[in-house]
């Protein structure tokens, strides 16, 4: 039905057309953006002001997030302001990002201008599923998010405003808050703004401190670089371990190791003790001696040792192979667990079930047995499809759960016998081939060597993932006698090794190779 109103009518009840302030709120699902929104809403209406808050959610957690807007006017002459549902693209005066990709779509949605818009976002990343699914380094670049909220914001505030209120035991809203009160885009005073926090009754105080912290370093130092790369961090090499088997180790490294390696080989002897046992780690670095002795009489020394430190990593990485039995292990650590809870804010008397997919395959099986009895299940195709139609089904399993615990923690307990697995086996054999292949070349073409030890990037994960690795590996090592004798060899091989990870099927890879045949 409709219906006629005349302008008369409305005499008494104009309203006004005043222009309000508006704030656009990215964030995801669990980062507070529906506490952030009902902060700012609240604090306006308890300054005097009229507000109002909308949401459009995204479409997944990780695949587009929940846009919280907020318009607000102090009233006039008892008249009602118009407030606006959405938000309009160059009419947005504050844009508040809870992560540093989200703050480069809000650019891409034309909500940040130059003229008016002040920018605050934390540089932060929580990784889309588009970046997660790339076989190699699929991240975007911060570098360019950066440049593109320089030019399209009048005002920018971004630093790290996620570990600022990890570290002060709250969320990242109590710090975004603190951000907005600091820039002083809200004609409100700080104590307005605290007292807004302790008046939802929930985590005062340390949403307090993320307050107070964020508040005072916008004041201080309100922006904080990015770089295109995550920067890396390695521990120094000790004095001592604190045990005995593992002084011997670090004591090997410093005398037996240039100290341009001692980083890597200190984080791969980490690594293969946890992975193993000591032993395993100075099995490790013995095998790395013996490359480093090759190095050097090619005459390493001049190129830095660049062969030693690049085996230092990979060698690291093909011992520490990811199998049955590695799974198995970190899913019953009780770190895992404690992590796990704090990532969903479980209290102490609640109880927290995880539910992990598991698709074996026979294949699995039969590597984690002992060699011998893998082999001969192997020889027996009829009993290995039988027994694969058996075990390759996917499965749910809740480790929370007593019998799965039990049983996953009864394979993880297999690690005293990994060393005498066919799986352990047929990984020391590749890996010779491997490292034969490039100390072979290290006479004749020292950085194609160097690049031929990158190539294990290649192979990682278990099961079809680990299949699919091994298969690109072996295409990209394929082009060596190709390579062997050009001084470009080098950099072709890592252009393969780049295409490679470029997608899962190889489709990259596969026009990289016919290139390479035209050389």
């Amino acid at each position: 039905m409709n219906e006629y109103v005349s302008m008369s009518d409305l005499g008494a009840n104009r309203l006004s057309t005043d222009k309000p302030l508006s704030l656009a709120i990215l964030a995801m699902g669990g980062q507070g953006g529906g506490v952030l929104a009902d902060w700012i809403v609240g604090l306006a209406e308890a300054e005097g002001w009229m507000a109002q808050t909308t949401s459009v959610p995204g479409v997944a957690q990780r695949t587009g997030a929940t846009i919280y807007y907020i318009e607000m006017l102090p009233p006039k002459d008892g008249h009602a302001p118009i407030f606006s549902l959405m938000p309009t693209p160059g009419d947005v005066d504050v844009v508040m990002a809870a992560e540093l990709m989200e703050a480069g779509r809000s650019v891409l949605r034309g909500l940040v201008t130059p003229d008016k818009t002040l920018l605050i976002a934390s540089t932060h990343r929580s990784f889309a599923v588009a970046e997660k699914e790339k076989p190699g380094d699929g991240i975007g670049n911060a570098e360019v998010v950066v440049d593109a909220t320089d030019f399209a914001a009048k005002r920018t505030i971004a630093f790290d405003m996620e570990t600022m209120a990890v570290r002060n035991g709250s969320v990242i809203s109590a710090s975004m808050f603190g951000a907005l009160a600091g820039s002083g885009a809200l004609p409100f005073g700080k104590q307005a703004f605290e007292a807004m926090i302790r008046a939802g009754g929930k985590g005062i105080e340390p949403s307090l401190k993320a307050f107070n912290a964020a508040f005072d370093r916008v004041r201080e130092k309100p922006r904080d670089p990015v770089s295109a790369t995550p920067p890396k961090h390695f521990d120094a090499l000790p004095e001592t371990a604190g045990h005995p088997a593992l002084d011997r180790l670090v004591n090997r490294i410093r005398s037996d190791f240039p100290e341009v390696a001692w980083p890597l080989l200190f984080a791969g002897v980490k690594k293969l003790t946890d992975y193993q046992d000591p032993a395993y780690a100075d099995e490790y670095l013995g095998r790395v001696a013996a490359l480093h002795a090759l190095d050097r009489k090619a005459g390493g020394a001049a190129k830095d040792f660049a062969f030693t430190v690049q085996a230092a990593k990979y060698v690291a990485v093909a011992m520490a192979y990811d199998d049955v039995i590695r799974v198995a292990d970190l899913k019953v650590r009780s770190s895992r667990f404690e992590r796990v809870r704090k990532e969903v804010g479980a209290k102490d008397d609640q109880i927290v079930y995880m539910t992990e997919y598991m698709h074996p395959r026979m294949e699995e099986v039969c590597g984690t047995m002992p060699k011998a009895m893998g082999l001969w299940i192997e020889s027996r195709p009829r009993l290995f499809a039988r027994l694969d139609r058996f075990i390759n089904k996917g499965r749910r399993v809740q480790t929370g759960t007593l019998f799965w615990f039990l049983a996953l923690y009864t394979v993880s307990a297999l690690r005293r016998t990994r060393r005498g697995t066919l799986r352990h086996a047929r990984e020391v054999q590749h890996r010779e081939a491997w490292l034969t292949a490039a100390s072979n070349l290290l006479a004749a073409n020292y950085d194609l060597a160097v690049e031929v030890l990158g190539n294990r990037r290649l192979v990682k994960g278990y099961s079809d993932t680990h299949a699919r690795g091994l298969s690109k590996f072996d295409r990209v090592m394929s082009a060596l006698p190709l390579l062997r004798e050009r001084e470009d060899g080098a950099a072709w091989m890592k252009r393969l090794r780049q295409a490679a990870l470029l997608d899962e099927q190889g489709t990259a890879l596969d026009g990289a190779l016919k290139t390479v045949e035209t050389l």
